[in-house]
């Protein structure tokens, strides 16, 4: 098998790992542990054990690797799972950063775009939810 085939697989892999180890934490967190496969509870109680001795992210990042192994593997990749290039992040504190800066809305100057009321902005919000408690109430009332 080539290099560019094994490449191809270990990003699958890797990019499937990330993606159902993170499922597998918050379905246990929601209490649905006894629902994951036998495989993820698995890795789910080494990720639990390891959390005594080494701190949260360490064993997150080494459950994803055994589960990107064990990808690895179940995908048709030879040998050991290449060690993944190291990523650049692009999240911070767990909070999303946009690439590009944002542009203000056209036919609004900047001073008056940054300086807008916070009540503006969340009052269609507070409609939406005033509108909806009031279907509830009439729809609880009129089904009495």
């Amino acid at each position: 098998m080539s290099s560019s085939s094994n490449a191809s697989i270990a990003k699958k892999a890797r990019t499937q790992a990330e993606a159902d180890f993170a499922t597998w934490l918050m379905m246990a967190k929601l209490g649905g542990f006894e629902d994951l496969p036998s495989s993820a509870q698995s890795f789910l109680t080494n990720y639990r054990t390891r959390l005594e001795t080494i701190s949260e992210a360490e064993s997150a990042a080494l459950a994803v690797r055994e589960v990107y192994s064990a990808y690895y593997s179940e995908m048709g990749g030879v040998g050991a799972a290449p060690e993944p290039k190291a990523r650049t992040p692009t999240t911070v504190g767990k909070v999303v950063r946009s690439q590009r800066p944002h542009r203000p809305q056209p036919g609004q100057s900047p001073a008056r775009h940054s300086t807008r009321p916070m009540t503006q902005k969340s009052l269609p919000a507070l409609l939406i939810f005033a509108s909806m408690v009031a279907l509830v109430v009439a729809f609880r009332f009129l089904a009495q």
